[in-house]
């Protein structure tokens, strides 16, 4: 069974195919982001995290990402990142840590996107047994403004 299209039809789905959809400019935008790592013998970590948010008439969208990694030459190295999201907040959370002995470094980041709020926070560390802590902070804060 054949089925014929009229020149009508035909002509309503090429309207509705070529008909472009505007996109939405921001009202207001924002980033944030944070990195950092540690080093000390034969280990290394490091973790970074950032996150934007844009707002237009029809709500905000916002986005996040994190990762974290980390080496040693003889020891244990690991690293996990963590990403939740409910109705009023994407969070996210990377930690790297690698270990030789007594001898370790590690890092975490921490990042959320909260209503109008946008958070980014790094902290890092190594440590040579017999040494002073090598330590190292790194934060954004961004909040959008107001219409």
């Amino acid at each position: 069974m054949s089925k014929t299209i009229s020149l009508a039809g035909l002509a309503l789905l090429a309207s509705v195919a070529a008909t472009p959809v505007p996109a939405q400019d921001c009202t207001a935008a924002g980033t944030v982001g944070s990195g950092g790592s540690a080093a000390a013998g034969g280990t290394s970590a490091s973790t970074l995290g950032t996150a934007g948010a844009c707002r237009t008439d029809d709500g905000t969208t916002s986005s996040i990402g994190s990762a974290g990694s980390a080496a040693t030459a003889d020891g244990k190295a690991r690293s996990q990142t963590k990403i939740n999201e409910n109705p009023n907040q994407l969070k996210a959370q990377s930690k790297a840590q690698a270990m030789d002995q007594g001898t370790f470094s590690k890092s975490q980041t921490k990042t959320r996107v909260k209503g109008d709020e946008l958070q980014s926070k790094t902290r890092s560390m190594s440590h040579v047994p017999g040494q002073k802590p090598v330590k190292s902070t790194t934060d954004s804060n961004v909040v959008l403004p107001q219409d």
